[in-house]
């Protein structure tokens, strides 16, 4: 039982709900009614695979980083619950189970998809990217972003337009999802050596980022409205929502403690979970205006 529960871990259960929450409401965005229950079932547990090889991964390459930063430091190889040969065995079964569940199951498309995905996390930014530039999160987060267009091409097997629109507001979303926690574990973060935003440019200069980007995402998350993808109801919650992530980033700027970036960290994952359930709910309730492949 504590040897599933040390490799349960490996898998970041929390992270990838959220990645396969997304990802889901892209299948169901897909089509104006219910998507066939067969690419639901089988390309969401592809993609939890492939999410769950990619966090292995992430746990092996960082695991010099995790022994040092008291956020991670409890982690199965720093502790050595695991070594690395358990690891990467463990990922390379998840990524091979999960390319042949999707290639076999869903589509190849999203197959060829989550793969560049897992690479593009995995590999490109916890192998490279994250030790290499502070605009580390704004790059690799292209493979973060990715979910909702792997859910929408499980059920469509094409890459629609509007599934891109889905990408475009988590690729927005992480800067200040991230940068918020990285103020907050900042003194962690130099410790391992990591070139996050406020190590390198300071803490007042990653506020004023992330005011920038959470402008720029209010503003992103009108697409679906203005397009035609959505209607009224979810341009009322994306509004309210977004106001107060605007709010939560001014406050920032003059915080009145240092938990308070945890706050704007923690609102951030609320917010991209409320605003995929109005996308979803408006679907549904208000049929879309443009054609759906």
């Amino acid at each position: 039982m504590i040897a599933f529960s040390r490799y349960f871990e490996l898998t970041k259960p929390r992270v990838v709900a959220l990645i396969v929450f997304t990802a889901v409401i892209g299948m169901f965005l897909a089509v104006p009614g219910l998507p066939p229950w067969r690419p639901v079932l089988f390309g969401s547990l592809g993609i939890w695979l492939a999410a769950s090889s990619a966090a292995a991964i992430n746990h092996l390459l960082d695991q010099r980083i995790d022994a040092l930063m008291v956020r991670t430091a409890h982690r199965p190889l720093p502790t050595g619950g695991l070594n690395s040969r358990q690891v990467l065995v463990f990922a390379v079964v998840l990524g091979v189970l999960s390319m042949i569940l999707l290639a076999w199951q869903v589509n190849v498309l999203t197959a060829w998809l989550t793969f560049a995905s897992l690479i593009g996390y995995a590999i490109v930014y916890t192998g490279y990217l994250k030790r290499a530039t502070p605009q580390n999160i704004v790059i690799g987060g292209a493979a973060g972003a990715a979910p909702p267009v792997l859910g929408w091409t499980a059920i469509s097997n094409t890459v629609d337009p509007h599934a891109l629109l889905l990408f475009l507001i988590i690729f927005i979303w992480t800067p200040p999802h991230f940068w918020a926690l990285a103020i907050f574990r900042r003194e962690d973060y130099a410790r391992a050596l990591i070139p996050m935003l406020p190590v390198i440019y300071g803490v007042t200069y990653t506020r004023w980022q992330i005011l920038f980007y959470t402008i720029l995402l209010f503003i992103v998350t009108l697409l679906p409205w203005i397009t035609g993808m959505s209607g009224l109801f979810y341009l009322g919650g994306a509004v309210v929502l977004g106001a107060v992530f605007l709010y939560y980033a001014v406050r920032l700027m003059n915080p009145p403690d240092e938990l308070f970036a945890m706050e704007v960290f923690k609102y951030s994952i609320w917010y991209l979970m409320a605003l995929f359930a109005f996308l979803l709910i408006d679907h549904w309730v208000m049929p879309p205006t443009y054609a759906v492949a």
